[in-house]
């Protein structure tokens, strides 16, 4: 242990690096995913344009981030004043888009994708790689941050273990690239927290104001992070209520006082807060005109409804003064969401397909895609917190649970309110109508991973006087250290697609569950390639040892002309695959040939309720893929 200690910094800068390597590498092999055909050009537009008009459901921060590598590259410009998406009456006009108006902007943001991406000679592979980039570094101040609490509270050991369950989580490697809101989330809720409770540990004016600045930074990361401002409320109240005072006359009234002021004091970093989101939204919607959020509220919301009439009323409002317009933006994004929560989604799940949410959605996907040592690390810690809590309550009275409670929350108010976030994220999360994947429970793992260090530790700890048991107990964290490392070395490059023994692993997850869990669109690249090597062994007869692999396809030994395409995610097919592209769906009558179908479309068709007579993917039930790209594109050839 006291070698760990010494050879600290060169550990975690080890991990560290390790996880900037494999993530640029995966980076490189992935196309770009669902999520970032709308996040990519979203940035690029905000720090190129000062305008916000293009995803305005999701803050800026991230998308500023990934925005600021494309300015070096210049692709070819996208967003003239005169192109009818950009335009805001053009593009809200009813009836440009099958759906309506109150639809067009999401249906724009597509459209955009596609232009930054696949248009005017663009390097979509480049561009993709590059954007990324920032969020690489974003997944590892997390990193850093989780080592660094989890330090402070259990040691430097704890701190470099409590990093490994991060660092090499396959679930983290995945997303630690692409430009979407999970990681970010996470780790400026996480940081927020820290400098939360430091605030409550130490209320001087200096964390005051670092703690505002963070809760503002995670309220620009997504939306989510409003679930703080009452946490954070109810917690400082708590917290001032359970200063220790008992020894002091009139004890309430000191602990009532001490309340006012953490929580007057909390209600000056909330000012803060929205100072900072201000100042971050000013750029961003400088050159936007006030009637362009006006006009997206109309869109947005529904007259019909309360809620809706009071969003759009407020942003409206709002938008029309220049002071006031950056909030207005941001507020139109949050109503935007909380609409989007309500109205759910399509998904895979157990041999079901559905719109509606499932309440086993986010514990199933939770124990299938989580790693086995870090479930059995679970298990452990949380039964051993759980006896210690219910002894130390048996052998108090009850007339002196009170104090008890206020000990507590005086002395563990760390785990305390991490160990609150964890059950009522989870409990938001479970309850809500967004069934998307396991990443939406990612800012729940920080808290997890620093939670499970400190009482792994503590047990250890516990032992320091029995040399016997203190040694096994050394050697099984080393056996599970050594397991947490070998699982994402032994998964490359399938992290997106990882799923633990028990979920089928990242070959059969997709039975279980789909989507981002499984397939979010990153093997289009790889089919490119796929194709172009296959035909290239067509013309050397398969002889040389490079096509040994190929050679195995059971297929005719003939050049791939065309592969028909049925495509869940970002990135464009015909710009990897040219004129061998041909689209398709579901719908259409099969003929012979190749085709190339994402397995989330397949699943989501096989298992729903169809029309009578209606077209479907029923003849490929039957059907052995005869390769597969990456983990989520079958390939099959129909004779």
């Amino acid at each position: 242990m006291d070698n760990l200690k010494r050879l600290a910094p060169q550990l975690l800068g080890l991990m560290m690096v390790v996880f900037l390597v494999v993530s640029l590498l995966v980076s490189h092999q992935e196309s770009t995913t669902m999520d970032e055909k709308a996040h990519i050009p979203a940035g690029y537009s905000y720090v190129k344009y000062q305008d916000m008009r293009i995803n305005p459901e999701h803050p800026p921060l991230l998308k500023d981030l990934a925005g600021l590598p494309l300015l070096f590259l210049n692709p070819a410009p996208i967003m003239p004043q005169s192109d009818p998406l950009w335009e805001s009456g053009d593009s809200l006009t009813p009836g440009k888009f099958p759906e309506g108006p109150a639809r067009t902007w999401g249906l724009a943001q597509w459209a955009f994708g596609d232009k930054i991406l696949h248009e005017n000679s663009n390097n979509a592979n480049s561009i993709t790689f590059w954007a990324r980039f920032p969020m690489i570094f974003v997944s590892l101040l997390l990193g850093f941050f989780i080592f660094r609490w989890t330090r402070e509270l259990a040691g430097t050991v704890a701190g470099l273990f409590g990093a490994l369950l991060y660092f090499a989580n396959p679930n983290i490697i995945a997303h630690s690239h692409y430009v979407t809101t999970d990681i970010g989330i996470a780790a400026f809720i996480f940081i927020s927290f820290y400098y939360f409770v430091r605030f409550l540990k130490a209320p001087t004016w200096n964390n005051v104001i670092v703690s505002g600045v963070f809760l503002g930074l995670a309220q620009l990361a997504k939306f989510s992070a409003v679930l703080l401002f009452p946490i954070f409320g109810m917690f400082a109240v708590l917290y001032g209520l359970a200063m220790a005072v008992d020894q002091v006359p009139g004890a309430w009234k000191m602990r009532l006082k001490n309340a006012f002021l953490l929580g007057w004091k909390y209600a000056v970093s909330v000012l803060i807060c929205f100072v900072v989101i201000w100042v971050l939204y000013v750029p961003n919607t400088w050159q936007m005109p006030g009637e362009v959020i006006a006009e997206i509220a109309r869109a947005q919301f529904p007259n019909d409804r309360a809620v809706g009439r009071i969003a759009e009323t407020t942003v409206i409002f709002m938008s029309g003064n220049s002071l006031l317009k950056p909030l207005a933006e941001y507020f139109l994004g949050l109503f935007m969401v909380f609409a989007r929560v309500a109205g759910g989604n399509t998904y895979y799940f157990l041999g079901e397909v559905s719109n509606q949410a499932s309440a086993w959605y986010f514990p199933v996907v939770f124990l299938l895609k989580e790693t086995l040592p870090m479930l059995f690390l679970i298990l452990v810690t949380s039964g051993y917190t759980a006896l210690r809590a219910l002894k130390q309550l048996l052998q108090t009275r009850v007339s002196q649970w009170f104090g008890l409670l206020t000990e507590v929350l005086r002395d563990r108010i760390t785990q305390l309110l991490m160990l609150f976030f964890i059950l009522f994220y989870s409990y938001v999360s479970i309850t809500g109508n967004l069934n998307i994947g396991y990443r939406h429970l990612f800012p729940i793992l920080p808290f997890i991973y620093v939670l499970v260090a400190k009482v792994v530790f503590d047990i250890l700890k516990r032992f320091e006087h029995t040399t016997v048991t203190k040694k096994l107990f050394q050697t099984l964290i080393g056996v599970l250290a050594l397991a947490i490392i070998a699982i994402p070395t032994l998964a490359y490059p399938s992290y997106l697609s990882y799923f633990n023994p028990i979920g089928g692993g990242h070959r059969g997850g997709y039975l279980y569950v789909t989507d981002s869990n499984y397939d979010w669109g990153q093997d289009l690249k790889r089919l490119g390639l796929f194709v172009n090597e296959y035909n290239e062994c067509v013309s050397l007869s398969f002889e040389q040892p490079k096509c040994s692999r190929l050679a195995q396809v059971p297929a005719p030994k003939q050049p791939i002309d065309k592969i028909r395409v049925d495509y869940f995610g970002g990135s464009n097919p015909r710009y990897h695959l040219g004129e061998k592209y041909q689209g398709w769906h579901s719908h259409l009558a099969p003929e012979s040939g190749w085709y190339a179908i994402s397995i989330g479309f397949l699943m989501e068709n096989l298992y729903k309720t169809h029309a009578p007579g209606e077209q479907t993917y029923a003849w490929l039930r039957d059907m052995t893929p005869v390769a597969r790209v990456g983990d989520s594109i079958f390939v099959f050839y129909r004779p």
